[in-house]
C-alpha cells in the first residue's frame, strides 16, 4: 500500500487515534454506506460491539462516544469540539440518534453498545456495526482501528488483492536501505525524494499548501495548550501545567537563542504538553502519526522554527515529508499502533519521526538522517503503553515530553557523525515488530498492567 504524507498527518481530535478518531471514521463510513445502498430509511436500531483493547480502555479513551458521533454522521477533521458534549447529552437524554445525520432510530446506550471481552483474530482494535429493520438485520461490517487514525474493512483483509492500492510510486521504497538507495542514485534528500511520491497524488502546490495547513493546525493546537487552564476531564483530575509553565518562561525573561540549552530544552518540554494536555482534554490537534504521540513532531518543530532565525515554511514542507518517510517505514515493517506493539510503536515511531524531520532542515545527509531516526527508535525499544485509568494523560503527556528532547539529542549526535553506525534502522524497525509480538497484552493499552496497575495498588 502506497503511504502518503497526508495519511499520517491527518487533522482530528483527542484523545486517541485508534481509539477515538479511528472508530469515528469507521462508524461514519457505516452511516454513509447504508446511505448509498439505500438502506438508511429501513433502520430502526443500531448496535455497536467494541473487541480488545477499544472495549477495554473504549470508555476513557472516548471510543464510545466517537462511534455515536459517527454513526450521527460526524467526522474527527469536520467536527467541532465544542459541540461533542451536547450531541451526548441529547442523544443519552432523548435516547434517539440521528444516524448519517438526518434518519431517527431509537438508542439506549446499555443495550446497543457493547463492550465485549473478546478479541477479533486480525487486530486488537476491532469493532462490529449491526443495522437492524423491522424484520432483522440489514447491513453489518467489521472494522479494525489499525492505529494512527487507519480503518480497514474485513473485506479488505479477506480480499486483499481486490483493495489492493493501483498507485505507483516514482521511488518506492519498503526499507531504509532502499531509501538510502534510491536517495544516492539520484541525488536527492529525503524530503526531495517524498515530495516526487507526493506529486503522484497532487500537485506540488495542493502538496505545499496540505502541509501547511497542517502545521498552522499543530501551532492552533499549541496556542490552545497554552492559554487553556484546569483540569483534564475523566476522574483523574491531571492538572493543566502547560499554561503556567509557559507564564513561568515568558517572566523569567531567558533569552531565546540556541545556545541557551536549557533554556530551549524547556521550551520544547512546553510545547509537547501543550499539545498532548489540548489531545486529552478530546481538543482538535494533528495526529502524528497518533494521538498518543502527537506532541513530539509539533515540539521539535517548534522549537527549531523558534530558536532558528533563519526559518521558513520551506524548512516546514522539508521537515514533515522527511519525518513522513520514517513513519512510512514504522508502518510498513512495524506497527505505530499501541494496542500492537506498545508505546515503542506510538511515541517510539514520533521520536524517530521527529528527529529525522529536523537532521533533514539541518542540512543531514540522508545516511545521517536515517542514523539520527535510528538512535531516536532504539532507545524507545520496549516502551508499554499503559495508560493509568485508561486515559491519555499519566504517562503519556509527559511522556512525548521526553521523547521529544530525546529526538533532538539523536539529532545532535547524528551530526557529529558520517552517517556510518553499527545498527541500521531497519534492523531497529524489525526489533520494535518482534518485541510488540513478544510483549504481553497486558502492556499493550488494555490499562491491566504496567503503570496502570501500579497507581491502582497504590
Amino acid at each position: 500500500m502506497a503511504i502518503s504524507v497526508f495519511d499520517l498527518f491527518k487533522i482530528g481530535i483527542g484523545p486517541s487515534s485508534s481509539h477515538t478518531v479511528g472508530p469515528m471514521r469507521a462508524a461514519a463510513t457505516f452511516a454513509q454506506a447504508l446511505r448509498e445502498r439505500g438502506l438508511l430509511a429501513q433502520v430502526r436500531r443500531v448496535e455497536v460491539r467494541l473487541y480488545g483493547s477499544l472495549s477495554a480502555t473504549g470508555v476513557g479513551h472516548a471510543t464510545d462516544r466517537a462511534c455515536l458521533l459517527g454513526l450521527m454522521g460526524q467526522w474527527p477533521d469536520r467536527i467541532e469540539p465544542q459541540s461533542i458534549e451536547p450531541r451526548i447529552e441529547q442523544l443519552l437524554d432523548t435516547q434517539r440518534l440521528m444516524l448519517d445525520g438526518s434518519h431517527p432510530v431509537a438508542f439506549q446506550y446499555a443495550r446497543d453498545l457493547l463492550l465485549l471481552d473478546e478479541n477479533l483474530p486480525y487486530h486488537p482494535n476491532a469493532m462490529r456495526l449491526h443495522a437492524f429493520g423491522e424484520h432483522g438485520q440489514r447491513f453489518s461490517q467489521t472494522y479494525y482501528s489499525i492505529g494512527g487514525g487507519f480503518v480497514v474493512e474485513q473485506g479488505e483483509i479477506d480480499a486483499p488483492e481486490a483493495n489492493a492500492d493501483p498507485v505507483r510510486l516514482p521511488y518506492e521504497f519498503s526499507s531504509a536501505a532502499e531509501l538510502l538507495a534510491l536517495c544516492r542514485a539520484h541525488r536527492l534528500s529525503v524530503s526531495q525524494l517524498m515530495l516526487a511520491n507526493e506529486c503522484t497524488w497532487r500537485p506540488q502546490a495542493e502538496v505545499r499548501e496540505g502541509l501547511l495547513k497542517i502545521w498552522a493546525a499543530m501551532g492552533e493546537c499549541v496556542a490552545n495548550g497554552l492559554r487553556n487552564e484546569g483540569i483534564l476531564p475523566g476522574g483523574l483530575k491531571v492538572r493543566r501545567r502547560a499554561a503556567r509553565l509557559h507564564r513561568s518562561l515568558q517572566e523569567a525573561g531567558k533569552p531565546n537563542v540556541i545556545g541557551s540549552t536549557l533554556s530551549a530544552m524547556e521550551w520544547v518540554n512546553l510545547f509537547a504538553l501543550a499539545v498532548n494536555e489540548e489531545n486529552a482534554a478530546g481538543g482538535r490537534m494533528v495526529t502524528a502519526p497518533t494521538n498518543g504521540a502527537a506532541g513530539i513532531i509539533p515540539a521539535v518543530l517548534h522549537y527549531y522554527m523558534k530558536f532558528n532565525p533563519g526559518a521558513s515554511d520551506d524548512d516546514v514542507v522539508a521537515f514533515l515529508l522527511a519525518a513522513a518517510a520514517v513513519g512510512i517505514l514504522c508502518k510498513k515493517n512495524a506497527s505505530i499502533s499501541g494496542a500492537e506493539v506498545g508505546c515503542q510503536g506510538e511515541v517510539g515511531s514520533a521520536c524517530a519521526m521527529a528527529a529525522a524531520g529536523l537532521a533533514e532542515v539541518l542540512g543531514a545527509t540522508p545516511a545521517q538522517l536515517e542514523n539520527a531516526a535510528e538512535i531516536a527508535l532504539e532507545h524507545n525499544l520496549g516502551l508499554t503503553c499503559d495508560p493509568v485509568g485508561g486515559l491519555v494523560q499519566v504517562p503519556c503527556i509527559e511522556r512525548n515530553a521526553i521523547a521529544a528532547v530525546k529526538a533532538i539529542n539523536a539529532v545532535q549526535m547524528a551530526l557529529r557523525g558520517d552517517g556510518e553506525h553499527f545498527i541500521s534502522l531497519d534492523q531497529v524497525i524489525r526489533t520494535m515488530r518482534d518485541t510488540g509480538a513478544d510483549m504481553h497484552d497486558k502492556y499493550k493499552e488494555t490499562s491491566r498492567g504496567g503503570l496502570a496497575v501500579a497507581f491502582v495498588e497504590c
